[in-house]
């Protein structure tokens, strides 16, 4: 048996910390990873345009 009272609940305030820390770590990766997906989608695009516009030049440099 161990010295605590009856009505300690240090174990439950440290498993609710730990999944709040857990929380906010799974939240930051979530955020990092939309952020680093949008990054992507906007190069991709910045990308796409200019491979038409480049296409364009040529075949306006051709005629």
């Amino acid at each position: 048996m161990t010295d605590r009272d009856w009505d300690d609940d240090s174990d439950y305030r440290e498993a609710v910390q730990r999944a709040e820390r857990a929380e906010r770590a799974g939240w930051m990766a979530i955020a990092g990873t939309t952020g680093l997906l949008g990054l992507v989608l906007i190069v991709l695009t910045v990308l796409c345009v200019l491979a038409v516009i480049a296409g364009l030049y040529v075949v306006t440099a051709i005629n």
